[in-house]
């Protein structure tokens, strides 16, 4: 999906030129057809090749994307999904990067809080 957005439009054999380590042209084609299925891209046809493009908003499928990380690797724990993360980058990260990070977690408290019931226990 990261190389339809960026290009916008793509054969398979693009799409295989710029993946790394990349499958097989039939997997590649498969998948395509997988998310092509599901709604994220379609196709045109021009002379024999099919050239895909997506048709998902990209905050759509990141979102959606994130969703299913976070239910097969984090128990559908934001908590565990952010501690991977730090432990995975926090030496990599910049103040900046960090303070950023901590004004988005206060947002979010902010937000609970105001959408707690009287009981003051959060939803």
């Amino acid at each position: 999906m990261d190389l339809l957005y960026r290009f916008g439009r793509l054969s398979v054999a693009q799409v295989l030129e710029g993946l790394p380590d990349a499958p097989s042209y039939s997997a590649v084609r498969a998948l395509l057809k997988i998310l092509e299925t599901k709604g994220h891209v379609r196709h045109e046809e021009e002379g024999r090749m099919y050239i895909y493009m997506p048709i998902a908003r990209r905050v759509d499928v990141r979102q959606s994307a994130l969703s299913h990380l976070l239910k097969t690797f984090f128990d559908n724990s934001a908590e565990q999904a952010v501690a991977a993360l730090l432990a995975l980058r926090a030496e990599k990260m910049s103040g900046a990067e960090l303070d950023r990070m901590s004004q988005l977690i206060n947002d979010a408290k902010d937000r609970a809080w105001i959408a707690a019931p009287r009981d003051g226990n959060v939803r």
